[in-house]
């Protein structure tokens, strides 16, 4: 979804940022953050919400399962007395990367079932961190990241899969998980399903915590939290009840997860031009419509969407602004995604053809059968959910931002990675900049004081960064919306510097 993108190019960053206190409302993260200007009533649908309590239970009666590699290839289900409504399916899989072990699985929250991917460190998997990884959409499953991005291997056809040296378990053991529910493997019974990212935080916290007790050799691990695109609404809310659970797992005798950072791009759209100046509308009377249109746009999203948060109102000031300044740029046939792969489109418009090979792959009945994905999921809707997507829409989770929990998780040492390709348009590096630049916490004089540089691979400059404490922000030169698979050597120079503690 866009429309987080037009709040910062249109209404300016301060209005942004008063929308988003509509929807902190779940984690004491946020009722504990530093006071803002902004702050604003939760809206209503949101207050129904409450935090999520652990059982009690007698310590004796839990017993973890011990090492991961004791998994045989047939599911071993784990459970926890403190989660009583969540139980975790997991079984070794010869998949995708035969230098390192491999897992797959379930996370079950009764009728809610997510599936995972587990791939251990090609480095050393006793020591090295553990990153989770999600794709965005809402509705995008994790094998775009597994299969095509950063993942042990990348798909060739539909068949088969090739070794692929730049992965990110090169020094992490690293989770794909297809959330939320409905997303790539993962589905329900009886109708159920997840439409916020509140929600879909809970169930996230959950499954580590559970799998950090069984498994204790991970135990007091870096965690890192990672993702992309509509990820950058998910991972600060998915930190934060990690983050919120760690008091509570200490609280009844558990071991607290070592959050560590989240590394993230922000989804907003630049206005008029790409981070490379180039020309995206013509004939110049439709920029010249386009500009014209902004002052209208800001004054219908500033009365529908921050003075008084209504939802329908909010949509329809959207759909204004989409008409008026999306429309114009999609009809020029210029991608919204990745300005680099303009001509690299499938026959139905869609960039990144590669990903309908992924589709085909994952339908193999052999593969899903080695994977252990269950045979409630029939259909083949492996990469996408357009269902999710229109369910996150309808609840309004697409109008809605994460600024307040990054600034709280800053305050509460959790580092933060704003990485960006220079050649993003959804995810332009201007808008990420901006956002960064005008984020309210404590480090943002420091923030201000410190210049950009550029950032070096094999000698040459790979992007643009700076930092300031616990928050990096770096582009990628020539890199488009899915970064680590147009750029793949550089992405990995980065992540792998920034599990080590090192500046980029």
């Amino acid at each position: 979804m866009w429309f987080l993108a037009f709040l910062t190019s249109l209404l300016g960053l301060s209005a942004v940022f008063t929308l988003a206190a509509h929807q902190q409302g779940l984690f004491d993260l946020y009722r504990n953050a530093p006071s803002s200007a902004h702050s604003m009533k939760p809206s209503s649908w949101r207050d129904t919400q409450t935090p999520f309590k652990l059982a009690s239970f007698d310590p004796d009666s839990f017993k973890p399962f011990g090492q991961l590699s004791a998994l045989s290839d047939e599911f071993t289900t784990l459970t926890h007395p403190a989660f009583p409504k969540f139980s975790v399916r997991v079984k070794k899989s010869d998949f995708c990367d035969d230098t390192v072990a491999a897992y797959t699985g379930y996370i079950d929250i009764e009728a809610r079932h997510l599936f995972f991917y587990f791939f251990e460190s090609r480095n050393d998997p006793t020591k090295d961190d553990v990153v989770l990884w999600t794709n965005g959409g809402p509705g995008a499953s994790a094998t775009v990241g597994l299969l095509m991005e950063h993942g042990p291997c990348r798909v060739v056809n539909s068949t088969a899969t090739k070794f692929h040296p730049e992965s990110w378990n090169s020094n992490a053991n690293i989770f794909f998980i297809d959330q939320p529910i409905g997303v790539g493997f993962s589905y329900a019974e009886y109708g159920e399903t997840v439409s916020t990212t509140e929600q879909a935080a809970v169930d996230i916290a959950a499954f580590v915590a559970i799998f950090f007790e069984h498994f204790n050799q991970f135990k007091n691990r870096g965690f890192h939290m990672a993702g992309e695109s509509y990820g950058s609404r998910y991972l600060p809310l998915f930190a934060s009840a990690v983050y919120d659970q760690n008091a509570k797992l200490l609280e009844v005798g558990m071991t607290p997860i070592n959050l560590s950072s989240i590394m993230m791009d922000i989804r907003y759209l630049p206005l008029l031009r790409t981070s490379e100046d180039k020309r995206l509308t013509s004939p110049r009377s439709t920029c010249v419509r386009m500009k014209q249109a902004v002052p209208r746009c800001q004054k219908l999203l500033q009365a529908s969407c921050i003075d008084v948060f209504d939802m329908i109102g909010c949509y329809e000031a959207m759909t204004i602004c989409e008409m008026e300044l999306r429309a114009p740029l999609m009809a020029s046939g210029k991608t919204s995604r990745a300005i680099r792969t303009i001509f690299d489109r499938d026959a139905g418009g869609r960039c990144y053809p590669i990903r309908n090979v992924i589709d085909e792959y994952l339908a193999q009945p052999s593969l899903r059968k080695t994977l252990g994905v269950d045979p409630a999921v029939t259909a083949n809707r492996s990469i996408s959910s357009d269902l999710v997507g229109h369910m996150f829409n309808d609840a309004g989770d697409t109008l809605h931002t994460s600024y307040d929990h990054v600034a709280a998780l800053l305050e509460r040492d959790v580092s933060v990675l704003m990485y960006v390709g220079t050649y993003d348009w959804i995810c332009n590096w201007l808008g990420n900049e901006r956002w960064v630049g005008a984020l309210e916490w404590s480090g943002r004089g420091q923030w201000e004081e410190n210049e950009e540089r550029g950032w070096m691979v094999d000698g040459k400059e790979a992007g643009k960064t700076r930092s300031a404490g616990k928050l990096t922000w770096a582009t990628i030169y020539g890199a488009g919306h899915m970064a680590p698979y147009d750029k793949p050597k550089e992405s990995l120079e980065m992540v792998n510097r920034w599990l080590a503690g090192e500046d980029l």
